[in-house]
């Protein structure tokens, strides 16, 4: 499709989205393309609706209402691409409803379960020091697994407590971190130094290379078999849960979106939902009353 390339150059290197994100937008478009050769039509005759008839294709699918409003989402994007550069006369997409989505609450670990992955972590494996300072980080500051995994030892200020962490969109953030995962980065630097010093990555695997995303679940998996524990468990599962913990202590929901680093207040407020079904479950299990 003409423009398709000038518009994934603008969202990879303009908006800096990731590679996975720019791989949904082509597949989206290149799918979107099909139809209107199906239709005999073009992106400039293309009217609203077209774009209705388009939505109700997607709905005869059987998608999952996430994935159609994800297409129109990257349909949208790019009408407003040509409506900028005076190809085509309006965004057909622009007035179409998406979706409506029910958002599932986000899923987190207790604190009892928090303390099973460190109870149950090797401490004879020769990674025992990598792995207690990757969950005490993680756990202590809420970051993403992307986050974690960019960061540099010149990211990590000891004397007051702060890491900086790359978030989304190349965005900078200052997160604070306690004294028990102070310990665990220094035990970590000083037991894998030359290793980290010689793999230009500051998370090493068992063979000094860098961690790779893969490998970090890797992990995180074997800390709950070993743990002999049954949820299943990836990095945002440990941010929900240091969101939910902190709000379940009295957090202010202001500090906590900083800490995570959310544009928009009301997707840290999800883990007050969190808290609130928390408690009415508590209330429905324990007083006298419900049994």
């Amino acid at each position: 499709m003409r423009y398709l390339d000038q518009f994934l150059d603008q969202l990879a290197f303009q908006r800096n989205l990731s590679g996975h994100t720019v791989t949904n937008y082509k597949r989206d478009i290149l799918e979107f393309e099909k139809f209107l050769k199906a239709e005999s039509l073009v992106p400039e005759q293309f009217k609203y609706m077209d774009a209705r008839n388009y939505l109700n294709r997607l709905y005869e699918k059987k998608l999952k209402k996430t994935t159609v409003s994800r297409k129109i989402s990257s349909l949208r994007s790019f009408y407003n691409y040509l409506l900028d550069r005076n190809i085509v006369a309006a965004n057909p997409f622009s007035s179409l409803p998406n979706p409506k989505q029910e958002k599932p609450l986000p899923g987190f670990l207790y604190e009892n379960e928090i303390s099973a992955l460190f109870d149950g972590l090797d401490r004879t494996s020769g990674m025992y020091m990598r792995d207690l300072a990757l969950l005490e980080l993680l756990y202590a500051t809420g970051i993403r697994a992307s986050e974690l995994l960019g960061l540099n030892l010149s990211d990590i200020d000891f004397n007051h407590s702060f890491i900086k962490v790359r978030g989304k969109g190349g965005k900078e953030r200052v997160v604070p971190f306690g004294s028990r995962a102070s310990r665990a980065l220094r035990d970590y630097i000083e037991a894998h130094r030359r290793a980290i010093d010689d793999g230009g990555a500051f998370w090493i695997n068992h063979r000094g290379g860098p961690l790779t995303s893969r490998g970090l679940r890797y992990v995180l998996d074997m800390m709950v078999k070993k743990s002999a524990s049954d949820f299943h468990i990836h990095p945002h599962k440990i941010r929900h849960s240091f969101a939910t913990h902190l709000l379940n202590n009295g957090a202010d929901l202001r500090a906590v979106q900083d800490l995570l680093g959310h544009e928009s207040l009301s997707t840290t407020q999800r883990y007050t939902h969190v808290s609130k079904e928390q408690l009415r479950k508590t209330y429905l299990e324990h007083h006298p009353a419900n049994k």
